[in-house]
C-alpha cells in the first residue's frame, strides 16, 4: 500500500469526536512580530500568501468543526472585517475584549459563555502546522477521555518544531500525563498552541486578566493534564525573520 493510500485509511478510521466549536484565541498584541503588527493583528500576516488566522480557520473546517469564538482586543475592527468575509464556512461569534486585554486563561473564561459543547478546541490563532498520517485535529480528538482528562495540549518534540529557539515545555510519561520543565533543564516537548479542554478546567478561576498557565498548574497536580504529540511538523511564527524560513519550508513539503 502507498503512503498517501496509507494516509487516506488512517484519516477514515479515526473516530468523528472533533467538537463542533473551538476557541480561537487572537487578541494579543503581536509584539515580537513588530513591525509587522505595527498596522495589522498578528493573526492577518501573511504566511505563503494566506493570513495565519486563514490557515487556522481551513483546518478546522476541514476537521469538522462548524463554530468559532474568536476574541479581540488589538486592531478588532480589522480583524472583524476579516471574519465577516473570510469565515470559511464556520460560524463565527466574537468575544469582544476591546475594554480590556483578558490574557490567555481569562479570554477563555471571558469567551466561555459563547462555547457551546463540552470539551472543545482552544487554538492560538498564529498557528501554522503540516499534518501528519492523519488530519492533526481529529487525531487530537480521537484521544481524549474526559473520565481522565480537563487538558489534552498537542505537543510537538523539539525536532519537528521548526523555526522554534525554546529549550522545551513539558516533559510526558507513558500514560501521557505532562509535567513542566525543570528551571534550567531541557524539555522534550514543544507546546503548539492547540489544545483540546473540558469547561472544568475553567472552574474557580481568578477574576481578570491572567494567564491559562495558573489552570494547567492545577490540572497537572491533579494528574489532569495530558499532552498528545503531533505527528506532523510545526512551525513557530513568531517574528518577521521566521516567516520566510517557513515559507521556504513550506515549498519542500
Amino acid at each position: 500500500m502507498s503512503t498517501a493510500k496509507r494516509a487516506l485509511r488512517l484519516r477514515a478510521e479515526i473516530p468523528a469526536q472533533v467538537p463542533r466549536t473551538a476557541m480561537i484565541m487572537a487578541a494579543g498584541l503581536g509584539k515580537r512580530m513588530r513591525p509587522l503588527t505595527a498596522t495589522k493583528p498578528k493573526p492577518l500576516i501573511e504566511v505563503g500568501g494566506k493570513a495565519l488566522l486563514d490557515h487556522v480557520l481551513e483546518r478546522l473546517h476541514a476537521a469538522g468543526v462548524r463554530k468559532v469564538v474568536v476574541n479581540v482586543h488589538y486592531l478588532a475592527d480589522a480583524l472583524e472585517a476579516h471574519l465577516a468575509t473570510r469565515a470559511h464556512g464556520l460560524e463565527v461569534v466574537i468575544s469582544d475584549e476591546r475594554k480590556l486585554l483578558m490574557e490567555t486563561g481569562g479570554g477563555l473564561v471571558k469567551a466561555e459563555p459563547l462555547i457551546d459543547c463540552d470539551p472543545f478546541l482552544a487554538l492560538n490563532s498564529d498557528n501554522l502546522w503540516i499534518d501528519g498520517p492523519a488530519d492533526t485535529i481529529r487525531l487530537l480528538a480521537s484521544q481524549w477521555d474526559g473520565a481522565r482528562m480537563d487538558a489534552l495540549l498537542l505537543l510537538v518534540p523539539q525536532a519537528r518544531a521548526l523555526n522554534h529557539r525554546g529549550i522545551g515545555d513539558f516533559h510526558m510519561d507513558r500514560a501521557g500525563r505532562i509535567r513542566r520543565r525543570e528551571r534550567s533543564h531541557v524539555a522534550p516537548f514543544v507546546f503548539t498552541g492547540i489544545q483540546m479542554v473540558a469547561k472544568h478546567l475553567l472552574r474557580d478561576a481568578p477574576d481578570g486578566p491572567f494567564s491559562t498557565n495558573i489552570l494547567w498548574d492545577r490540572a497537572i497536580e491533579e494528574g489532569r493534564a495530558f499532552g498528545a504529540v503531533h505527528q506532523g511538523l510545526w512551525f513557530d511564527v513568531g517574528t518577521p525573520q521566521s516567516i520566510p524560513m517557513t515559507e521556504a519550508a513550506l515549498e519542500n513539503v
